[in-house]
């Protein structure tokens, strides 16, 4: 019997990428979806199997972390062995916005999740997603033992998250792990999120297709990796002989500033020609520096970044060019 894993969030990034992993590794692979009146399944469609198959390694099924009946109905269909629980309102300045929301969701239902496996009583292993954006305002190098000060809903929320995935291995012996995992990107980064944004930007306007791009703060400084190496990180946490939470970093600082300017490079422009600041994109409350220490993962589990900003910044732009049926260093 190959191992079952139940993926909360497949359909983002991270999700799509873990899948990619998990099936390679023999998995069947069960991810939860929202009912919508369009398809929100783009990043896995290359992954889609004729649900008549009687041997699907890939099931999708219905539900929503609002609705904690449908989450138990599912944990005792699926009986998985790994749950990844990748699912939130992730947008941090969209938080702002909706901070209901964002708590209903991100934190809320994390907490609807860990009661439905408990309440089921199935032997699984829990990965909950965590972020850097729990440290907030401590001063970086931040590592597992730095304290949590979160600066916006969306952090605030998975400060809750983490803590109740503490509780219910504390409380109820369950196998949970928190990977906070700092910025990791990816082509397939939602066009909303700035790395994409540049990235998507510098290619269109090098392609003639827009002149500029409007961004928020330029010196916020992140720690960027990229999303394949994390979810691998991710696997790994669950294949420890015991719990333990886990920072994923890269260990390097740059600032939107420099990832733009990496960006435009890639395509032969200078990126002070083509970016404008607005302010609407500057969050209330600023995180100034996020900058992990992943020597923990280093050592117990054998993780370690290798794509470091200036080449994730290059394979972006590069996928964006071949999106447009370009050759990057055109313009």
């Amino acid at each position: 019997m190959s191992r079952r894993a139940l993926i909360t969030g497949i359909t983002g990034q991270d999700g799509s990428y873990l899948t990619e992993l998990l099936l390679s590794k023999g998995y069947q692979v069960h991810g939860i979806i929202r009912r919508s009146s369009t398809f929100n399944t783009g990043r896995i469609d290359h992954l889609y199997q004729d649900p008549h198959e009687t041997d699907q390694r890939l099931v999708l099924h219905y539900g929503d972390l609002t609705d904690s009946s449908r989450l138990v109905t599912l944990i005792e269909k699926v009986r998985p062995d790994e749950v990844y629980h990748l699912a939130a309102q992730s947008h941090v300045r969209v938080s702002f916005d909706e901070p209901e929301n964002t708590g209903n969701t991100t934190g809320l239902g994390t907490t609807r999740l860990l009661e439905a496996i408990r309440m089921v009583g199935v032997d699984t292993r829990y990965y909950q997603a965590s972020s850097s954006e729990m440290f907030g305002a401590t001063p970086p190098p931040q590592s597992e033992e730095s304290r949590f000060y979160p600066r916006s809903p969306y952090g605030a929320a998975k400060v809750y998250g983490y803590w109740m995935a503490r509780n219910y291995r504390e409380a109820h012996g369950l196998f949970a792990v928190n990977g906070i995992l700092f910025n990791h990107e990816s082509p397939r980064r939602g066009e909303t999120f700035v790395t994409r944004k540049i990235a998507r930007a510098a290619a269109r306007i090098a392609a003639g297709k827009e002149r500029f791009v409007y961004l928020g703060n330029l010196d916020a400084i992140r720690d960027w990796g990229y999303a394949p190496e994390y979810v691998e990180g991710m696997w790994r946490m669950l294949q420890a002989d015991q719990p333990q939470d886990y920072v994923l970093a890269t260990g390097t600082a740059h600032t939107v500033r420099q990832f733009a300017d990496y960006c435009f490079e890639r395509v032969g422009l200078d990126w002070r020609d083509h970016v404008r600041i607005d302010r609407n994109y500057e969050r209330p409350t600023e995180v100034d520096a996020l900058i992990g220490d992943a020597h923990k993962a280093e050592h117990d589990l054998g993780w370690r970044a290798s794509t470091l900003p200036p080449q994730l910044a290059q394979l972006m732009v590069d996928a964006e060019m071949a999106d447009l049926g370009l050759e990057s260093g055109v313009g």
